[in-house]
């Protein structure tokens, strides 16, 4: 257990810190299911639709160091792949 003023206060910053992360990667990750779910309904419309959207909240979720900014480029990649073979 934290026995100094400072140790203390930082555990308190880490766990507010850490319940932002958590609503942040379940955003990311919803909206990924949500893309799946477009494809492979083979909704190809909505899909292109929802792509800007999905691109923008991997970037932010990228940007803050949640995920890593390779992991939202790959997963970019593979939906759009998935998208233009509809």
């Amino acid at each position: 257990m934290a026995n100094t003023k400072s140790a203390i206060k930082r555990i308190r910053r880490i766990s507010r810190q850490t319940i932002v992360n958590r609503s942040r990667k379940a955003r990311y990750k919803n909206a990924l299911k949500k893309m799946n779910l477009l494809i492979e309904k083979k909704n190809k419309n909505d899909a292109l639709k929802f792509l800007p959207k999905l691109n923008s909240e991997l970037m932010r979720i990228s940007k803050s160091g949640i995920i890593k900014r390779q992991n939202a480029s790959r997963n970019i990649s593979r939906i759009t792949k998935k998208i233009n073979n509809l």
